[in-house]
């Protein structure tokens, strides 16, 4: 998202940068280190690897998370959360903890 095309209220902000389930899958994973591409993929259910890569091509825009390249063959390429993407731990802390709690007066499970 480019700074010139924030919106003005801040929950939109938010919104904007975290706008899909993808996303927050995948800063959920990162939260607990560096992950390859594989790794990810394996641990998102239903994820594509075309939809895996434009959302963390996004999020790396966005200055969520770094990607590093190592130069060998076949190509290793690691994922890690920033400040700014780490950041956001306590809004996925607060979804987890909604959810626990959704679960158990709903009874789904």
């Amino acid at each position: 998202m480019n700074k010139k095309e924030l919106p003005k209220c801040s929950v939109e902000i938010t919104l904007s940068l975290i706008s899909n389930k993808w996303k927050i899958l995948i800063i959920r994973d990162l939260l607990d280190g560096t992950k390859r591409f594989g790794e990810l993929r394996k641990s998102i259910n239903g994820i594509s690897n075309k939809v895996l890569t434009y959302n963390l091509r996004e999020m790396e825009e966005d200055n969520l998370l770094v990607r590093k390249i190592y130069p060998e063959v076949p190509p290793k390429v690691e994922y890690s959360l920033i400040e700014t993407g780490y950041s956001l731990k306590p809004i996925l802390e607060s979804m987890d903890k909604w959810g626990v709690n959704y679960r158990e007066k709903t009874k789904y499970e």
